[in-house]
């Protein structure tokens, strides 16, 4: 009976010291997820004049969100310290039309870009995200850890865009057509930063949203940035898309050439609302000590 209850304990101490090592066996996790990306940025926006940086949430536009879809990979380095790879591919939109503000209404200009991120970021879980109960012995298990986790993120990433506005039923790019007489690239880098909650069903599979927004170093997203240029010497279609403008009486002289058409003040930002479904994988095998 000495033995059995040496065996007990000993077996019981073994199975709170593996349950308290089980994220270093689930250390991995891949991560697919939809949701919805938006646009920060001079076009469309709320029925008041622009604004930066933070106060720039108040130009949030519901009616101008995008599907997006996300694929990542995720480790962790303790409990509560985890790095994520991820590809993210979006859309953003911007339209005058859908804003009252008076001198965006009348400006009338509107785009579309395919976005294409590929970035990494640092995750920190404040509280240690539950990884589960690897091995239990004869009822015996550790303190359970909630199943809740909300994480703070920052990181690092670059992505690719590319303008269009619509043109005689066209979606035309604007990058070639230099509306503003400026050249400006085709990627860029973006600066995630954000917030998370995962929830876990069990030590392997867990659900999450994570929202973050994309502080860029390019104010071209949506092919506006300056002033108005003068482009009667070309074509109709580069006239159009560079001052589609209303005009309406009074207003005549707003788009004219050497006018402010969009604002360099801050550079263009967009955000991804991502909703996943996550799956660690489990590294190696348990074996019970052999007597």
């Amino acid at each position: 009976m000495k033995k059995n209850l040496i065996l007990t304990l000993y077996l019981a101490l073994f199975a709170v010291g593996i349950n308290g090592q089980s994220w270093k066996f689930l250390r991995n996790e891949f991560s697919f997820g939809i949701g919805a990306s938006s646009f920060l940025g001079e076009l469309g926006g709320a029925n008041r004049v622009g604004s930066h940086n933070i106060a720039g949430f108040r130009d949030f536009e519901f009616n101008a969100t995008r599907p997006a879809v996300q694929v990542g990979y995720r480790r962790f380095f303790s409990p509560n310290i985890a790095a994520k790879a991820g590809f993210t591919f979006g859309q953003v939109s911007g339209n005058d039309a859908l804003t009252e503000e008076i001198y965006r209404k009348n400006r009338n200009l509107h785009f579309k870009s395919p976005i294409a991120e590929l970035a990494v970021q640092v995750d920190y879980f404040p509280f240690r995200e539950y990884f589960g109960h690897i091995y239990r012995s004869n009822g015996v298990v550790g303190k359970r850890v909630n199943h809740l986790s909300p994480y703070l993120f920052a990181g690092i990433g670059g992505f690719w865009y590319n303008p269009k506005a619509k043109y005689q039923g066209n979606w035309e790019k604007l990058r070639p057509l230099k509306t503003e007489g400026v050249e400006y690239g085709s990627f860029s880098i973006a600066l995630p930063v954000g917030l998370g909650l995962k929830y876990a069903i069990d030590k392997q599979w867990s659900i999450g949203l994570e929202t973050g927004v994309r502080y860029t170093f390019t104010d071209y997203i949506d092919d506006v940035s300056t002033v108005y240029v003068d482009k009667s010497n070309e074509s109709a279609m580069v006239q159009y898309l560079s001052n589609p403008a209303l005009n309406n009486e009074g207003q005549t002289n707003w788009t004219e050439p050497g006018q402010q058409r969009g604002s360099s003040q801050a550079n263009d930002s967009y955000v991804f609302a991502i909703l996943s479904v996550n799956y660690k994988l489990l590294r190696g095998r348990l074996n019970l000590p052999k007597f």
